[in-house]
């Protein structure tokens, strides 16, 4: 039985344990809980699952490089922004406000340099 006094606060170990044991109980709820039909063979016998073509991948890749190094740089920028408006003249402020000035316009590099970089390594690959 577990005894929260009020005077003293509860301790993390106790609540770390019991949301380790109600995410594995859920995660088995979740998987038996599955229906069996799912999990049955096709009508027309097995069926396998189509890959894309390289050149498909690359592109896919692409965009997911693009779209990630753009939300990055766009939270840098943020973050600049928000360093350089609470700096209030303070030189060590204001310079980590540049770094991440920096930061951002770096990432932003990145993600336009992104297609010719994937091109290259399409070129090695071969596809």
């Amino acid at each position: 039985m577990l005894r929260i006094r009020t005077n003293k606060p509860v301790q993390f170990s106790v609540l770390r344990r019991a949301a380790r044991v109600s995410a594995m109980v859920g995660t088995a709820a979740l998987v038996s809980g599955a229906p069996s039909a799912a999990w049955a063979d096709p009508p027309g016998g097995v069926a396998y699952l189509a890959a894309n073509s390289l050149p498909v991948v690359i592109a896919n890749l692409q965009t997911q490089i693009m779209l990630l190094l753009a939300g990055i740089a766009t939270l840098f920028l943020v973050l600049a922004g928000v360093y350089w408006a609470t700096a209030g003249g303070d030189p060590g402020q204001v310079d980590k406000a540049k770094a991440a000035l920096r930061n951002a316009l770096v990432g932003y590099g990145l993600a336009v340099l992104a297609p010719i970089l994937l091109q290259l390594v399409q070129g090695i690959v071969g596809g």
